[in-house]
């Protein structure tokens, strides 16, 4: 290549997960042991047929569904998200805090634009989404990591002590990818007090808030009359209703952050997609059953990989929640090159911990991500007996 390369763009590492199906590169797999592939984080089933007729109906009788639209997105949708949320968190929450992204990677980029710039600090907890790191990377953005304490829920007070006049923001996912943690509702708590006391922003990446156990909300951030002072959520509705190829996501901040806000969205990609809007806000008014039916599934997922690990008592299970399970391994050798491995020697791909801690990470070499979002209890159950038959 002899153009020049932006120096922040080429020392980004390249995505995670394209990098491990790479690994697959040549290798073949037999009828009797297939691949299990639980490397990413994101359902591969359709969408209800339902779901998939009002897009069908909404492609062939809706006109304007193929027209550019609103910056930030369907108004119908985005009073739709005030509502619902409003009900769900016990707070009040407006139309006019609600936008909508190009999925919730793009919200996090959209948002991250309109807070730091090269040279600023943004603090990620870890181990952390890959994701972020990247695009913080790509902009001169420095990452501070902000180790978890027990059990993987990190500590206002342990944060405190990394901010600097250049700390910008600090993001927490919960539940947590690739944790699977779910933060308690003291703990975002504090952490909405410390931003507020130090002038930050707090982004709280609630991806996976359909799958979380518990019952009841799972914050009082949004009780705050307040809140918008200090809090940004994002949101992603491909997860809740297998949405990924529509790419719809959602950012609730106050209206002057969505002003700025549009001026990114509105550069990059003018608007959110049409389709995958109308299919968001038909889920939203008509999928609440079968959103709950999907919850229990992956619910009784997790019991099974928690009880699972409970049988190999080598390995050490750090978190476990939403769609990932996050595991200490018990070999020798690091978990990049033991990811590798595992592809050939038990026909299983995983993410390594490398991918979600600082480069050179003690902790990183020892851990490994395991996403059962496309795996049954019946895939768990072989995907046990193939790791108990590992060797060093």
């Amino acid at each position: 290549m002899t153009h020049p390369l932006n120096p922040h763009m080429a020392a980004t590492f390249p995505p995670p997960v394209m990098e491990a199906r790479r690994w697959l590169t040549g290798v073949t797999f037999p009828p009797d042991r297939p691949l299990i592939n639980i490397s990413q984080a994101a359902p591969v089933d359709l969408p209800p047929l339902a779901l998939r007729k009002a897009i069908a109906d909404a492609a062939i009788n809706q006109p304007e569904a193929h027209l550019y639209g609103p910056v930030l997105g369907l108004p119908a949708l985005r009073a739709e998200i005030a509502k619902q949320w409003s009900a769900s968190y016990g707070g009040e929450v407006l139309a006019s805090q609600t936008a909508i992204t190009q999925g919730c990677n793009q919200a996090f980029c959209a948002v991250m634009s309109t807070l730091a710039a090269a040279g600023d600090e943004v603090i990620l907890p870890t181990p952390w989404y890959f994701n972020h790191k990247m695009w913080l990377d790509m902009q001169g953005v420095k990452a501070v990591p902000l180790a978890a304490g027990a059990g993987l829920i990190p500590e206002a007070e342990a944060a405190a002590a990394l901010i600097t006049p250049n700390t910008r923001a600090i993001v927490l996912v919960s539940p947590n990818n690739p944790g699977g943690v779910e933060y308690p509702a003291e703990t975002l708590a504090a952490f909405r007090d410390l931003c507020r006391a130090r002038g930050l922003a707090l982004i709280v990446d609630e991806t996976y808030r359909d799958f979380d156990s518990r019952e009841g909300r799972p914050h009082d951030l949004f009780t705050d009359p307040d809140w918008d002072d200090t809090l940004i959520q994002l949101y992603s509705f491909s997860k809740a209703y297998r949405l990924t190829g529509h790419r719809v996501g959602a950012v609730v901040a106050s209206p002057e952050r969505l002003f700025q806000i549009e001026k990114f969205l509105d550069t990059v990609a003018i608007c959110p997609n049409q389709l995958g809007q109308i299919a968001a806000l038909w889920g939203m008014q008509n999928l609440a059953q079968w959103l709950a039916g999907e919850r229990a599934e992956i619910l009784t997922r997790r019991s099974a990989m928690i009880a699972g690990f409970a049988a190999l008592p080598d390995w050490k299970l750090l978190g476990c929640g939403a769609y990932f399970a996050y595991v200490e391994h018990p070999f020798a050798e690091a978990s990049d090159a033991l990811c590798q491995r595992l592809v050939h020697d038990a026909g299983l791909l995983m993410l390594p911990g490398t991918m979600f801690q600082p480069e050179g990470s003690a902790e990183g070499k020892r851990q490994i991500r395991i996403a059962f979002a496309n795996v049954d209890v019946t895939g768990i159950a072989e995907t046990f007996r193939r790791l108990a038959e590992v060797r060093g």
